[in-house]
């Protein structure tokens, strides 16, 4: 059945500028991670913090961050190369896994962070809507790929995937759900239910919570977007590779924000809790850091 309405894919994934012939994927990735970084500067600017600190962190975190990505990829997905094994360093054509992305970019950050002095948790809380700013920008590069898509739909959202890009059991198919999508709007609900906490809670949160709710928010949807697509992956126990990735760091955010709410049940009831503004009280450079003489 055919869709009424359906959304085409591009049908090259690269871009000529000039002599020049640039990756869609590459420029999405990049442009997130602009956006991620100017977005992630204005609310520690706002929180009082140095102008500087967050493209200094970012500096080492990104480039740290793709390298992660793609080496969970390449981890859990090395069986695609057969055969084409320098297409391993083609980043610019696809193949980067959040998780290592997120791991590996959060720990550079994290070293950077402490040298310069500053609160990790703070820091945390500052990119916790940041980062999936970023990837409901980057998710958009799959798009120009025609990868990563779902199963066949006839739904009018469904997207158009070109025939050297189906794989061989769909090869009759048109339009497959569009994942990239999903995974994009996705992540906007994550930049929203983060700043939504973040105004409620009025600071009560320990520092480094808002980065577990970005982290639970993310790994909830993450799980059944997953369980829509239909691109080759490894498997544990019937479940996709990534879906039990997203279920234990889903369980282990919530373990961390249930700890929090132990913390705060055991303070005393007769001091007060409201902060005179929207952030936590720790402030932004850690002092045992800043000054170790002290």
């Amino acid at each position: 059945m055919q869709p009424l309405a359906s959304i085409p894919s591009p049908s090259r994934s690269v871009i000529d500028i000039g002599p020049l012939t640039v990756h869609a994927y590459g420029i999405c990735i990049a442009l997130g991670v602009v956006v991620a970084v100017w977005f992630g500067s204005r609310r520690w600017q706002s929180w009082g913090g140095d102008a500087s600190d967050v493209p200094a962190i970012a500096t080492w975190a990104v480039p740290a961050g793709v390298v992660g990505a793609r080496l969970y990829h390449l981890a859990t997905d090395w069986r695609s190369y057969r055969g084409r094994w320098s297409d391993m360093l083609k980043i610019g054509q696809g193949g980067l896994g959040i998780w290592g992305g997120v791991a590996l970019g959060a720990l550079a950050g994290v070293v950077v962070a402490r040298r310069r002095g500053l609160s990790i948790g703070r820091g945390l809380d500052m990119a916790a809507p940041a980062i999936p700013l970023a990837q409901a920008i980057g998710r958009w590069g799959n798009w120009w790929n025609q990868e990563l898509f779902g199963g066949p739909t006839s739904l009018p959202w469904a997207v158009e995937i070109d025939p050297a890009h189906r794989p061989a059991q769909y090869a009759a198919e048109t339009t497959f759900h569009p994942t990239f999508l999903y995974e994009s709007l996705w992540n906007l609900f994550a930049v929203a239910v983060v700043l939504i906490v973040e105004k409620r809670t009025r600071g009560r949160l320990r520092p480094g919570r808002l980065f577990a709710v970005y982290v639970a928010t993310y790994t909830f949807g993450r799980f059944f977007i997953e369980r829509v697509r239909i691109d080759r992956a490894s498997h544990v126990g019937g479940l996709r590779i990534n879906e039990v990735v997203a279920l234990i760091v889903f369980a282990g955010a919530v373990a961390v924000l249930l700890a929090g709410r132990r913390h705060r049940a055991d303070q005393p009831t007769d001091q007060p809790t409201d902060q005179p503004t929207d952030q936590p009280a720790e402030p932004l450079v850690d002092q045992t850091v800043a000054n170790p003489d002290q």
